[in-house]
């Protein structure tokens, strides 16, 4: 995607650091960060600096290799992936990465290591990128037929959170095929759910859809499944945290009542993500772990103030408890559909299986 016109990715080295946009800062400013350490990539991760799934996976890789750059030996490399696996525990992509690097690593000598694993974390991120843009490819082809039953008007897409491409390397998983369909001419326009607490649609999303001139409407959370009733949503696309074998969907928390309205309403409901994104080990979405973060992000509000500076205000009585649980699960029976690398299927444990054969002789 692209910054002020220029080609701009996520993640990428730059003066032997691996150089990341940092997410606290949007929309307000554009800044980047340099991990040169171990310590900074599980800040960054941990902080938020960067998040998204398949960017948090990214990350946790180079952070892993940054380790490895001082300290090849296997007991480092295992005290460094215990380090960044206990910093987001919801994402999935985060344990596949590590395991990945890790599988990568184990049978060379410790002098090979740091230039494999800087290699392998490159490998990771440009595989992510060809995931997204493959979803993309697969996801407009829906949004391209939904748009043939609504010649008149713009196709309505409801989104929630930020499944963009801050969210991976580049391209995104929910919003490729929006960028996809934009670019190839689709008439669409865009719900953007704020995603309270850390309202990651009204900073993050409405970001990238105003810089590719999609166009685009911020609404409240949950203004949604009234829009359904209105008739005035076409489709609900969303990204995964984490999908399990049978196809439940763990996605930012508020996912679930987007379901529940879409499935009220007749509206088809997709999920977007990558393999990386699912995991095979466990079968119920009651299994995943839900990250708890800080109350104060419930608690407390940062905007821009009047004068151009950033305000944090409280929102809530001090004294008052506050609970927040970042992820909810979707059940696979109200999703339409995933939309993966390898093409949309049912949400079923028998349609992920269909794309990903291998898992099947892997039981």
């Amino acid at each position: 995607m692209k910054i002020a016109g220029v080609p701009t990715r996520t993640l990428w080295l730059a003066d032997g650091a691996v150089r990341v946009i940092d997410q606290s800062r949007l929309p307000f400013e554009f800044r980047t960060v340099d991990l040169r350490s171990l310590a900074d990539a599980v800040r960054a991760i941990r902080t938020m600096v960067v998040r998204g799934a398949p960017l948090i996976g990214a990350t946790a890789a180079h952070g892993l290799a940054l380790a490895v750059r001082d300290d090849p030996s296997d007991r480092a490399i295992e005290d460094a992936a215990r380090a960044l696996l206990a910093t987001r525990p919801t994402a999935h992509n985060l344990a596949w990465a590590l395991d990945r690097m890790r599988a990568a690593l184990a049978n060379l000598a410790p002098a090979a290591r740091a230039d494999a694993a800087f290699r392998e974390a490159a490998a990771i991120g440009d595989d992510d990128v060809a995931r997204c843009r493959a979803i993309g490819e697969h996801g407009s082809a829906i949004l391209r037929r939904l748009a043939r039953e609504t010649p008149d008007r713009p196709l309505n897409v409801l989104t929630h959170c930020n499944a963009g491409w801050l969210a991976c390397v580049d391209f995104g998983t929910a919003l490729a095929p929006v960028y996809l369909a934009h670019d190839e001419g689709l008439a669409l326009h865009v719900w953007v759910d704020e995603t309270r607490p850390r309202n990651q649609g009204a900073s993050l999303t409405a970001f990238e859809l105003a810089a590719h001139g999609i166009p685009h409407t911020v609404i409240a959370d949950n203004l949604g499944g009234h829009l359904m009733q209105r008739g005035q949503v076409d489709v609900v696309i969303v990204g995964s945290d984490r999908t399990t074998a049978a196809a439940d969907v763990c996605n930012k928390v508020g996912t679930y009542l987007k379901a529940l309205a879409a499935h009220d309403n007749g509206v088809p409901f997709y999920a977007a993500l990558p393999a990386s994104t699912i995991d095979w080990s466990i079968a119920r979405g009651e299994d995943i772990p839900i990250e708890e973060r800080p109350a104060r992000e419930l608690t407390h509000l940062t905007g821009l103030g009047d004068g151009g500076e950033l305000t944090t205000v409280r929102v809530v009585p001090a004294g008052s408890p506050a609970l927040n649980l970042a992820f909810d699960v979707t059940p696979a029976r109200l999703v339409t559909g995933l939309i993966t690398e390898r093409g949309v299927c049912p949400a079923t444990s028998e349609g992920l299986l269909g794309l990903y054969p291998e898992r099947r002789r892997e039981r």
